[in-house]
């Protein structure tokens, strides 16, 4: 009678390997795909604050006196070049002044803004430029970031 109920155990244990191994090639794609996700949105997080990071230190650099609009491209792009290796034609730099009413100026020429003008810098990627998985409903999403101060001088 022991050696019947060994038998048994012994045939139900066969039979549950291979349910584990069924189990396991449905799951493990699934679980494979999450934390791809998790990854690329951490990625995305990261590189947003970088791009961030970089409007705000350029809207530091267009506030100094003697910074004109080239100072401010440059700046972006050796940022962008250091952080993500990012080519200059893969980034967009926009430099909008503003007069101390909230007028915008005609040529937005930072070199040419009075005392206490505002001076606004959008800095934008495209996100199939830094990511790790390409991902299609994501093409053509830009990341951008924003900065605004005052001239100083």
């Amino acid at each position: 009678m022991f050696v019947r109920v060994l038998k048994k155990k012994q045939h139900t244990r066969d039979e549950r390997r291979g349910a584990a191994m069924v189990e396991m090639a449905v799951v493990l794609p699934v679980f494979f795909m999450i934390l791809m996700g998790i990854v690329e949105f951490g990625r995305g997080m990261m590189v947003t604050q970088i791009v961030t990071n970089c409007a705000r230190e350029a809207a530091r650099t267009a506030i100094l006196e003697g910074s004109v609009n080239t100072d401010v491209d440059n700046f972006v792009a050796d940022y962008m070049d250091k952080s993500l290796s990012l080519a200059t034609a893969d980034v967009t730099t926009t430099i909008i002044v503003f007069d101390s009413a909230g007028v915008e100026k005609p040529n937005n020429a930072i070199d040419l803004a009075q005392r206490l003008d505002l001076i606004q810098v959008h800095v934008a990627v495209p996100y199939d430029k830094v990511n790790f998985i390409p991902m299609r409903w994501l093409d053509g999403t830009m990341i951008r970031g924003q900065s605004v101060m005052r001239r100083e001088h």
